[in-house]
């Protein structure tokens, strides 16, 4: 499988030495649950938009420290292209920011969290069974970082896993777009050296719990293998679906 990532920013460089940039710790990631799946990068960030919704068999949309609201040029043309892959039915995954952007391509609402900032942990309970959660568990634990979260949902959106403080944490939309609030991509080590980044940004206080947090284990292999589930299974919708329309069912 071809998965196209349509990046939204770079780490920041005092951190990529270590932990590489988003291309890289998505790569890392994914290939070490599955080593045949290959990549293409457009850096959307600086304005490379994809112009073929076919040019990859699905597609990936990292964080960014930009906000879906913040009313830029290449925001903009992101939701148009969201907004197309959504009316031919590709599959899309978006992470974090990407999270945010489906819900707002697609009529929904992004708002900043009135609880502050999320970082280091956090500790999800699933609401719902999809097919293509295999293999199952009842709680979903992953690193996440943002101020911004859902806060109204698009049509045909499901609810599969939430929290206290995001009640809309792992999301599907229809058969094929799937919105994920956390960062499996980040590794735990990542996380405590973005929170040094982020002191002056974030209350010490949250700073504090999200350091002690990540003494938990964290289910980002497992969230892996679910996307790439969610996205084989979207493949198979379209496939049939245009086989469907090729070859109509003869009335007898």
């Amino acid at each position: 499988m071809l998965i196209g990532l349509l990046q939204c920013d770079d780490v920041a460089p005092e951190l990529q030495t270590h932990h590489g940039n988003y291309p890289e710790m998505f790569e890392r990631l994914f290939t070490a649950i599955d080593p045949t799946l290959e990549f293409r990068v457009w850096r959307c960030h600086e304005g490379e938009i994809p112009a073929d919704v076919n040019a990859v068999d699905a597609w990936l949309t990292t964080g960014s420290k930009h906000g879906v609201n913040d009313g830029d040029a290449w925001i903009e043309a992101l939701c148009g292209f969201l907004n197309r892959l959504w009316k031919e039915e590709k599959p899309l995954v978006g992470v974090c920011f990407g999270h945010q952007l489906i819900a707002k391509a697609l009529g929904g609402e992004v708002v900043k969290n009135k609880r502050g900032w999320g970082v280091g942990m956090s500790f999800n309970q699933l609401t719902r069974r999809a097919e293509w959660m295999e293999p199952w568990q009842e709680g979903l634990d992953l690193v996440v970082s943002h101020q911004d979260q859902v806060s109204r949902l698009p049509e045909q959106a499901v609810v599969l896993a939430k929290s206290d403080f995001c009640p809309f944490y792992l999301v599907q939309v229809g058969r094929t777009f799937l919105g994920i609030q956390g960062h499996p991509e980040f590794t735990k080590a990542y996380s405590a050296d973005l929170m040094e980044l982020l002191r002056r940004q974030v209350p010490g206080n949250r700073i504090r719990e999200g350091m002690a947090s990540l003494n938990a284990p964290v289910d980002n292999h497992l969230m892996v293998r679910w996307v790439l589930n969610f996205m084989r299974q979207a493949l198979w919708h379209q496939t049939s679906t245009e086989t469907t329309e090729t070859n109509p069912p003869v009335n007898q």
